[in-house]
């Protein structure tokens, strides 16, 4: 048991809201398993009405640079964080915005908007909440792909973050790719990003940092499939021993239609079989999307 100081802004007031709790592992599993129960609600109450659309609304979920509208809202809660094996969680808030260049050509906005929980990471340090980084990515894509679907572009990472401690407070620039192929049930791509610092305060680390997002889903009738996309970091100015992140896991999900407003849902689990030194043990991922066809 220990106090934890959780600093919140509302409506431009800076609340600070002290109680006593184990790290807040009970509030945090509470509002996981109402969330995901609630959701997993829906998708059995889920009209089939549709039920011959759902593998491609499936497909369309899980390709990166489709050309459809969506709202993703990906949350991710980190075991055994810090020295004393907290829970860390993060809410990232990821808009896909597709736009027509000419008959031949697509650019897809992906953007990644992080509300970060960060525990105590020291003796003397307290419970932090907000904003994180805002991170961008423009993917420049055929409009009439084959049976290799492509996108790459440039990726920038703005320092938004509300804490300094949330955030790397730099500006970076770098390239992002993805590729992917459909072949039957099968969806199979991944999706590489590197990016470095080019602008920011000169008393802040500098960055220069890669992620590698393999992904595999197998699509069942009804839109049930199985998925496993591990987010695999390096960050390249670190030691060698504590530089890498790769996790290991997977789980499944649905696309389906609740009235006529198309969702998905998918619930991951990850080990990380290579982390540095205390960093995260277990990541819990569960991820609702909404999603606009045209």
């Amino acid at each position: 048991m220990h106090d934890v100081v959780i600093e919140n802004e509302w409506n431009g007031d800076i609340v600070n809201v002290t109680t006593r709790c184990p790290t807040g592992r009970t509030k945090s599993w509470r509002r996981v398993f109402v969330g995901i129960s609630g959701i997993i609600a829906t998708m059995l109450a889920a009209s089939n009405d549709y039920a011959q659309e759902t593998p491609e609304l499936s497909q369309l979920a899980q390709n990166p640079i489709a050309k459809a509208i969506s709202l993703p809202f990906q949350n991710n809660l980190n075991f055994g964080v810090g020295p004393h094996n907290d829970e860390q969680d993060t809410l990232n808030i990821q808009p896909v915005l597709p736009f027509n260049v000419g008959n031949d050509w697509n650019v897809i906005a992906r953007a990644i908007i992080p509300l970060e929980y960060e525990p105590p990471l020291g003796q003397a340090t307290n419970s932090l909440v907000g904003l994180g980084d805002t991170s961008l990515a423009l993917y420049l894509s055929p409009s009439h792909p084959g049976d290799i679907i492509w996108g790459v572009g440039p990726a920038f990472a703005f320092a938004t973050a509300s804490h300094e401690e949330l955030g790397q407070g730099k500006f970076d620039a770098g390239l992002s790719a993805v590729v992917l192929t459909i072949q039957g049930h099968w969806l199979i791509g991944a999706l590489l990003t590197d990016v470095a610092s080019v602008a920011g305060p000169s008393d802040r680390n500098t960055v220069h940092q890669m992620t590698l997002q393999p992904f595999i889903n197998y699509n069942f009738p009804r839109g049930w499939y199985l998925a496993s996309s591990p987010i695999i970091t390096a960050n390249w100015r670190g030691p060698d021993n504590q530089r890498w992140i790769v996790p290991l896991g997977g789980g499944g999900g649905r696309a389906f239609r609740f009235g006529k407003q198309a969702m998905n849902f998918q619930l991951q689990v990850f080990k990380n079989v290579v982390s540095p030194h205390d960093a995260a043990d277990w990541t819990l991922r569960a991820q609702f999307q909404l999603l606009f066809p045209k």
